[in-house]
């Protein structure tokens, strides 16, 4: 499929031309190679190269994480999304993001991931035991989104028993964050914010009753805002705790979904990685890299910037599409293949800068692991007809991945 240059320049982020849900990336080919810089309808800008982005996520002076204006007219001032979304590190700068991400940097310690590591290979080896006994098995639900649901869960020391709604109120909330919503989705994300913020609510009172150990527990950390130079307030301290279960869930569940999926349609590639277990580390990262799990992240300009020759004033939203910039032909060559050797491959699934994704390490391990054990006990996998895409624009991963697995 080729797109247009026509279609590149009018293209609306808004309104996507047909196709793009399903299958955006010739439509990133054409924007990186006619409309790199383009002007939205609503005044803000779309950008594609990795150069741009890339100058971006290092300037937090000159490009602004903060959402407080831009957030307001999308989700209504002191809603549950409004509330959510402008209070969690993502879209926050200094200080709040500082003092957040002091807490969680001191408790994501490479030691502190190491320890997490037996359990990761048990989660892992337990999901492939129960997929052995069931008849119709599908890799998202019963294995790439129950995952990370256990490892942040662990991490924020959540009950097992009280784990179910995670996932829901999860992709309810990051659905909220799609260029355009309709008022149900809307509607079902600020119900989510609610709930999960009253269950936390409860969660935060029963460990401040019985502390856990601050050495594995985060929530703990938290709590007392260790590693930080103050305590964070209840609001910041909810919030937080939303976005870590949030954060930690779509993007690795998506990795891991995607990765699958990669191997699957790529026969030389998962004979190769096969043959050479070693290779799985640059496997993940050239997942990362050819699927971003992330495909969009904002900024935006704290004063007048030149872009690509262009003008953006003060207070312009800019829309980052990460998965454009991972296909840019000047920072990759053959960008278009997937080569599970590629180096180097400096792609930016992970963001980059101060704002640098504060738990890739550990999605890193929770891919590698995950891949690699699941290619050992299930070699000869297969997808089934039937495969379901998320249907986000945002998020690129996969809904349903039905599989025969012998």
């Amino acid at each position: 499929m080729t797109v247009s240059r026509e279609t590149a320049l009018s293209f609306d982020l808004l309104a996507p031309p047909k196709g793009f849900v399903e299958n955006p990336f010739p439509f990133y080919d054409a924007l990186l190679e006619h409309a790199p810089v383009l002007w939205q309808p609503d005044g803000s800008v779309l950008l594609s190269r990795y150069r741009d982005l890339d100058r971006i996520y290092r300037d937090t002076k000159l490009f602004s994480s903060d959402k407080t204006v831009a957030f307001a007219p999308k989700f209504g001032k002191g809603s549950p999304l409004y509330e959510h979304h402008t209070t969690s590190l993502v879209f926050s700068d200094p200080p709040l993001h500082t003092r957040v991400r002091k807490i969680m940097t001191s408790a994501l310690t490479p030691r502190a991931i190491a320890r997490m590591e037996p359990g990761l290979v048990d989660t892992v080896d337990t999901l492939l035991d129960d997929m052995a006994t069931k008849e119709d098995v599908d890799l998202i639900e019963d294995f790439a989104s129950t995952i990370p649901i256990q490892i942040i869960g662990n991490l924020l020391d959540v009950p097992m028993d009280e784990r179910g709604p995670l996932r829901d109120w999860s992709l309810a909330i990051l659905g909220a964050l799609e260029p355009a919503l309709t008022e149900e989705q809307l509607a079902e994300g600020h119900r989510a914010v609610e709930d999960f913020k009253r269950y936390l609510e409860d969660l935060v009172a029963r460990r401040r009753a019985q502390p856990g150990d601050p050495e594995t527990d985060v929530l703990t950390r938290l709590i007392r805002g260790e590693g930080a130079d103050a305590q964070l307030s209840e609001t910041e301290l909810l919030q937080n705790c939303i976005f870590i279960l949030n954060a930690g869930h779509e993007t690795t569940t998506n990795l891991i979904g995607n990765g699958l999926a990669l191997l699957n349609d790529h026969p030389e590639a998962r004979r190769r990685l096969m043959d050479e277990p070693t290779l799985m580390q640059s496997a993940v990262e050239e997942i990362l890299r050819f699927r971003s799990p992330n495909q969009l992240g904002n900024r935006e300009t704290t004063e007048t910037v030149e872009i690509g020759g262009e003008d953006i004033p003060a207070g312009t939203n800019l829309h980052l599409c990460i998965g454009a910039a991972n296909r840019d032909p000047d920072q990759f060559d053959s960008p278009k293949e997937f080569d599970i050797a590629r180096k180097p491959n400096k792609h930016l699934a992970f963001a980059g800068g101060p704002h640098v994704c504060v738990g890739l390490t550990l999605a890193r391990l929770e891919g590698r692991i995950a891949l690699s054990r699941f290619l050992a006990r299930y070699p000869d996998y297969q997808l089934l007809r039937g495969r379901v895409l998320g249907g986000r624009i945002r998020f690129r991963g996969y809904a349903e991945l039905p599989a025969q697995l012998s």
